[in-house]
């Protein structure tokens, strides 16, 4: 996950000086209002990971302070942070990773889509195949089974393939998606 968003906490702790960092698994940071934030459950050199009950949020090691007394006169580590905040940073990043991966998943299908009428417009009796390892297969002797099968003319041979096993590259060529041996010995039982 990025910690674009916690960028903030290393410019606000800048100014901050810094004896210690929260270094073990089970550590209370302490946000600036003087309340807890969560629990330590992962550190390493650049990142403590700290569970605030609703998620796992990774802070820059340099932002985490020294130990302080929060208004309980507990000592803990301390973060130029609330709870609050670090919590809607985390949402914020959690709603646009979720956004990019919806929209990364919108971008395919429809390229899928545009693929598929790409292959329906050009996938007709006569069409030249070409093999996935970019070997001259044969040409489209018909298409059956309301075009689920093509029938291709290998040489002086028909086989039988199925559509989706087709697909368009960028130039526009009808390839199939295994190499020439691959089809002829499925062609021959092999």
């Amino acid at each position: 996950m990025k910690l674009a968003k916690l960028a903030f906490l290393a410019t606000a702790m800048a100014a901050t000086p810094i004896a210690a960092s929260a270094q073990d698994v089970g550590d209370t940071v302490y946000g600036n209002d003087g309340n807890p934030i969560g629990t330590v459950t992962v550190t390493d050199d650049a990142t403590v990971t700290v569970d605030t009950g609703t998620y796992k949020a990774p802070l820059p090691r340099g932002a985490i302070a020294e130990r302080a007394i929060n208004d309980a006169g507990d000592m803990g580590f301390r973060v130029e942070a609330t709870k609050g905040q670090i919590d809607a940073m985390m949402a914020d990043q959690v709603a646009k990773a979720k956004a990019a991966e919806e929209a990364r998943k919108a971008e395919l299908a429809k390229a899928e889509a545009e693929a598929m009428a790409k292959l329906a417009e050009l996938l007709v009796v006569g069409a030249p195949i070409v093999t996935a390892d970019e070997q001259p297969l044969g040409m489209v002797e018909t298409i059956e089974n309301e075009g689920e099968i093509i029938v291709v003319k290998v040489e002086e041979e028909l086989i039988s393939l199925p559509r989706t096993l087709m697909w368009v590259d960028e130039d526009d060529t009808i390839m199939a998606r295994a190499n020439y041996d691959d089809i002829m010995a499925a062609a021959h039982g092999g």
